[in-house]
């Protein structure tokens, strides 16, 4: 059997050509580095928590629909999928996508957008930030350090966008912000892993949950594609099984072309080592007619299943949870739990952020009961 770390090829990361660590650690024995970040990252309480996180339905509305925990198993076998493909660093890419919705608050987006609002004048909440704060100081596991202790490769990838003024605060991990530089090829295919596991399993949910039907669908033409080839091949198909046939190969179609564009770019670019990947443009891409096919899904979804009357009033009600929860708690923060009270002693707002932005969608129910119902303890 071939060791994987050989098959990389010169332009992947490797523990040769990584960064390290922010605190200095002896080497694993029995992994490798990349791999002590997957594992690290598995066993973290945040992690955790995200089996109880909306994606596009809250956790109560279905015991079949996909949660941030599921979703970040999902985008984590498709970006395993493209870095093997092109003799990329697997374990990190893992890592990075099993990380990247840590930061992630209850209520899927309507709950970054509410706790967000709230932030406004306290330095704003973002997620992929928050996952960043997550891995570097807020996880409590070790006792030499904050946080995870993540590799700079894997932070890196985490962070997948970044304001100026933001990134000149996180130093040598914000500089590619200001310079203009790339992140490895690792990070930049699990950005677009996230975008193809989201739309096509959105597209799954939306179905099952009746909000969305399977003749609408045409309107897409990558739906309506493979749906056509998926009736060719079996023509008396339907149901549950066309469905997950057709998305299916919609996933493995966006994926064989991200590889094939992105193969392309590295060629005009002239990509040899990391370095070059680095220093060139976005090398991780669809083709162009893929991009246009893969924005109009991007669009029927946003119009008939995120702007759904029933998925609005959910997340009318989730932006009404999280706004009462800040501001009973920055109006009172000996609500808080005790770790969060001493946080909050040096900056009241981000504490109570990283206190709600922690919840799970349920938790946050029942803390919302808490502080206001009649009758709640």
């Amino acid at each position: 059997m071939s060791d994987p770390v050989s098959c990389l090829a010169a332009y992947a990361v490797s523990e040769a050509n990584s960064r390290g660590r922010r605190h200095p650690e002896p080497a694993p024995a029995a992994r490798g580095e990349y791999q002590r970040d997957r594992d690290r990252v598995v066993h973290s309480t945040a992690f955790r928590r995200l089996e109880y996180k909306t994606q596009v339905f809250v956790n109560h509305e279905g015991d079949l629909f996909r949660t941030r925990l599921t979703h970040s198993i999902e985008v984590a076998q498709i970006a395993r999928t493209l870095a093997r493909a092109m003799r990329l660093n697997e374990d990190l890419a893992e890592a990075i996508a099993l990380a990247h919705d840590l930061g992630h608050t209850p209520f899927g987006h309507a709950g970054q957008d509410a706790l967000n609002a709230c932030m406004r004048e306290h330095g704003g909440f973002e997620h992929n930030l928050q996952s960043l704060r997550i891995v570097d100081l807020l996880e409590e596991r070790y006792g030499g350090f904050d946080g995870l202790n993540l590799t700079y490769e894997t932070r890196e990838g985490i962070l997948k966008h970044c304001a100026p003024k933001k990134a000149r605060e996180l130093g040598e991990l914000g500089r590619r912000f200001i310079e203009g530089t790339q992140p490895s090829l690792e990070a930049q295919l699990c950005n677009l892993a996230d975008e193809i596991g989201y739309n096509n399993h959105d597209v799954d949910d939306g179905l099952r949950s009746g909000l969305i039907q399977v003749e609408q669908l045409d309107e897409a033409g990558i739906w309506a594609r493979h749906a056509a080839e998926t009736r060719r091949a079996y023509p008396s198909i339907g149901g549950r099984r066309l469905i997950h046939e057709t998305v299916r190969r919609m996933i493995n179609s966006l994926a064989v072309d991200l590889i094939e564009e992105t193969r392309r770019n590295m060629t005009a670019a002239g990509v040899e080592t990391i370095d070059d990947v680095r220093q060139a443009g976005p090398l991780a891409a669809f083709s162009q007619a893929m991009h246009a096919e893969h924005t109009e899904l991007k669009q029927f979804l946003r119009l008939h299943l995120y702007q759904h009357y029933q998925v609005l009033r959910m997340t009318s009600k989730a932006r009404r949870i999280i706004g009462d929860l800040f501001d009973a708690l920055m109006e009172d923060p000996r609500l808080l739990p005790p770790q969060y009270q001493q946080m909050a002693h040096a900056d009241k707002p981000r504490a109570i952020a990283d206190y709600v932005a922690g919840m799970t969608d349920r938790y946050a129910i029942r803390e919302h009961r808490r502080l206001f119902a009649v009758g709640e303890i």
